[in-house]
């Protein structure tokens, strides 16, 4: 992959009711280009438009790869990769880092009635999951709009070591720290004395 293809990696932080979503540029030679931030609901339903809107505000049409570390942000707040591919017009890939026997059980356990309805027909759409080796790694990969031959080949060029994509990973430190500077950032119930 030429060393100047960028893709936008979204990852989260939470703690709270909130989840900071982070997104990152990165060129497939590590370079990072851009940052941008945004929230979504810990067990809510916007997580697709959060990631749609990251995209948006940065107005970067050189990204050319959407990654989104897992499937369901923010306590199962589920992410429509259709959605999201068709919102963005670009190739969208979910990547996942443990093995799992899927998230239905989990969602009927947490929610009832049409909140349970809503977020398993959403999961319930998505592709499956395919297993990738990168290095001496694996992950799991959802992919939409590009051949589950080509977005293993994404993965693994954004990967320089480890088994984290380098937009996952970088995204991943963005939403930490700033869903840390966030908490810090609260008035005190003191008035901060």
């Amino acid at each position: 992959m030429k060393a100047g293809v960028r893709a936008l990696g979204v990852a989260e932080s939470y703690r709270t009711q909130t989840s900071t979503l982070a997104g990152a540029v990165v060129r497939a030679n590590r370079i990072v280009d851009d940052f941008v931030f945004g929230t979504c609901t810990v067990g809510g339903t916007d997580a697709t438009d959060t990631v749609s809107a990251l995209f948006e505000r940065l107005d970067r049409p050189d990204i050319q790869y959407i990654l989104v570390a897992g499937i369901a942000p923010a306590w199962f707040n589920v992410v429509d990769l259709h959605a999201l591919a068709d919102a963005t017009d670009r190739p969208t890939i979910s990547v996942s880092f443990e093995e799992s026997d899927g998230l239905t059980d989990s969602i009927r356990e947490v929610f009832d009635g049409r909140e349970t309805s809503r977020r398993l027909a959403t999961y319930h759409a998505q592709p499956d999951r395919r297993q990738v080796s990168v290095g001496d790694d694996t992950v799991f990969v959802r992919s939409v709009d590009i051949s589950a031959d080509e977005a293993a080949d994404v993965v693994r060029a954004f990967t320089p070591e480890g088994g984290r994509p380098e937009p996952l990973r970088v995204a991943r430190l963005a939403a930490r720290a700033a869903d840390q500077f966030r908490r810090d950032a609260r008035p005190s119930s003191d008035g901060g004395q």
